[in-house]
């Protein structure tokens, strides 16, 4: 698939379609979680590997978690404080979650709400999508547009016209998000729990 304005890529992705956009800290594969099998297939990565539920805002991630009023509270601070951003939560799933997003352990998913201004624009049109980074399973995350269109020939990926307003830099070299994977934390009976240190560096101020 060719690469796509912007305006496409949403189509596309809104269709069940699997689609790359940049994030803020590598570029992504992103489908309609009911479709996340597809990823797998291009990635050649294992079913075990779970993926990320992205979206633009808070209400749109909690049908896919379950938890008390009191928990549900406490996630919502620590989201209102780290999000958007390179934060991944880690969160008990809800029935919503289709088993290919989490197949190796369907009681949790990753959520996250990414601060990158076309992720945002991308996830508002069409909802939650289940995301990975856009690579090889066992490669490194590709950064470059050209590189992800050709490495993901039916990938819909983004045109460089279409992040020409969001970038300094443009063309075949101009490098999407920060390289830096995100940091993740799970939730757990003693409260959170730091399993990935990333791109947010978490001190004695991260809620318990």
């Amino acid at each position: 698939m060719a690469q796509v304005s912007l305006t496409r890529l949403v189509e596309i992705a809104c269709g069940g379609g699997l689609v790359s956009f940049p994030t803020d800290t590598v570029p992504a594969l992103a489908i309609k979680p009911d479709n996340s099998a597809e990823i797998f297939k291009a990635k050649g990565r294992s079913p075990t590997k779970p993926l990320i539920l992205m979206a633009a805002n808070v209400d749109s991630l909690l049908p896919y978690v379950k938890g008390s009023a009191g928990d549900r509270q406490r996630w919502t601070e620590t989201a209102e404080k780290y999000w958007p951003g390179a934060l991944t939560l880690v969160l008990p799933s809800s029935d919503l979650v289709p088993l290919d997003v989490h197949r190796l352990n369907p009681t949790t998913v990753g959520v996250r709400i990414p601060n990158h201004p076309i992720a945002q624009e991308i996830l508002r049109e069409t909802g939650v999508l289940a995301t990975t980074s856009a690579n090889l399973s066992g490669k490194p995350p590709l950064r470059l547009l050209r590189r992800i269109a050709n490495t993901f020939p039916e990938v819909a990926a983004l045109e460089t016209e279409a992040i020409a307003p969001y970038v300094e830099s443009l063309g075949d070299a101009a490098e999407m998000g920060s390289g830096q994977p995100s940091t993740v934390a799970q939730w757990t009976d003693q409260g959170w729990s730091v399993f990935r240190q990333g791109s947010v560096q978490l001190d004695d101020s991260f809620p318990a």
